[in-house]
């Protein structure tokens, strides 16, 4: 059976020289892909393994970046933010036309929609704990001395604000599909309030795309077995990733973000925190000062507005593995509109 974006035979041979532990690949199946990386179920003789690599045609420059995830996971392994095992990493494009890793399996689901959290729903009391840990694990991540696990040079933190925009921007050139006025009112605004240069050495590694279904859940007892999808890590500002958190949590009656095919709904069941409360219990599990929250669920919502873009791009060109892009353009322009709004309430 041919499986999009792996050359079997050449993984075969390639696996049989660098994981030869894990015995003969079985089979491989595709998990989930098309808005993002690609990742594949390998079922091999002695154990299962997990392959990641960049999505198919329109990759682009900077993203995608399979080493840089790689080098994280590998990096935090032995501290306390879950992720999964790193097993190896192959920078070769010949093997299966892409660079890609193997990691070991994680026992867990990526939660999207309320009907993955069971039928009947858990308790509200466990759902609310569970949002409690997600915001716990983002504190955990930027808690980390990277220096001390290897990441010294794994980015720059200083000016990472002003670096992000002119990098979205960009990357906003090269996937748009139409030109959006609003748009630019929007990146005008955000640059007019880029903030201030946080103190020397209060830049921290960020995970740059963190929310509810880039972790891995243990469906019985709703607990965080790992964190995954790395490849817009970096070292930045925290509170970045905390707007990108917030701008994928769909409050309860917010039927706007209903209409915004991301992240899904898990959110809205009974028992999960709302927004506000997600960020204040990462307040409390990271001692950080949020007062400039609104410009940074901004930015996160310009940010998904461009990563939206890109996968609405992909789609029209063909180049998408999956169901469910059809409609993915219609978010972008909604996407910005919240931005701008919460530009008028910050």
């Amino acid at each position: 059976m041919t499986v999009p974006g792996i050359d079997r035979p050449r993984l075969v041979q390639w696996m049989g020289r660098n994981v030869p532990d894990a015995g003969e690949p079985l089979s491989v199946s595709l998990i989930s892909g098309g808005r993002s990386n690609l990742t594949y179920l390998i079922e091999a003789r002695e154990r299962r393994l997990v392959l990641r690599r960049p999505p198919l045609g329109h990759v682009l420059p900077t993203a995608h970046d399979m080493r840089r995830e790689w080098r994280v996971i590998s990096a935090l392994a032995p501290t306390p933010v879950p992720v999964p095992e790193p097993v190896a990493f192959c920078p070769d494009e010949d093997v299966i036309g892409a660079p890609f890793y193997l990691m070991g399996y994680v026992d867990g689901t990526a939660v999207r929609t309320r009907e993955q959290l069971g039928d009947p729903e858990p308790a509200p009391e466990r759902t609310r704990r569970l949002s409690e840990r997600l915001a716990e694990v983002l504190a955990a991540i930027h808690a980390v001395d990277y220096r001390e696990v290897g990441l010294g040079d794994f980015g720059r933190p200083e000016g990472y604000m002003a670096r992000q925009l002119d990098r979205w921007c960009q990357q906003w050139e090269r996937s748009k599909t139409a030109d959006l006025p609003e748009y630019d009112r929007l990146v005008d605004r955000l640059r007019r309030r880029l903030p201030a240069e946080s103190a020397a050495g209060s830049g921290t590694l960020v995970h740059g795309d963190y929310r509810l279904d880039n972790t891995l859940i243990r469906l019985g007892d709703l607990e965080i077995m790992a964190v995954v999808d790395w490849e817009m890590s970096t070292l930045g500002d925290p509170l970045a990733d905390l707007g990108l958190t917030l701008t994928y949590w769909h409050d309860r009656g917010d039927e706007e973000r209903a209409r915004i095919p991301v992240a899904g709904d898990v959110t809205v069941a009974p028992g999960f925190m709302n927004a506000a409360e997600f960020a204040g219990h990462y307040t409390k599990a990271s001692g950080r000062d949020i007062s400039d929250l609104g410009f940074y669920v901004a930015f996160g919502n310009f940010k998904l507005a461009v990563i939206v873009e890109g996968i609405h791009a992909r789609y029209r060109q063909g180049k998408t593995v999956g169901e469910g892009f059809d409609g993915i353009g219609s978010a972008v322009p909604t996407l910005i509109s919240r931005a701008h709004r919460m530009l008028d309430q910050a």
